[in-house]
């Protein structure tokens, strides 16, 4: 566990969000990963840049 920083998402969760929304489940299984990644380092580059 890294204090102050965002390591994933709950991506269970987030395909059940997905699912519940219409979206088919291979289409999130294989999106939510590549949108995780992208999101963890943004949240975590602005997170750097309003504590520095």
């Amino acid at each position: 566990m890294l204090p102050g920083a965002v390591v994933g998402w709950d991506l269970s969760a987030a395909l059940a969000l997905g699912i519940a929304l219409g979206v088919p489940p291979a289409a999130a299984g294989e999106l939510l990963p590549v949108i995780e990644a992208v999101m963890v380092a943004k949240l975590n580059e602005k997170m750097d840049h309003s504590h520095g």
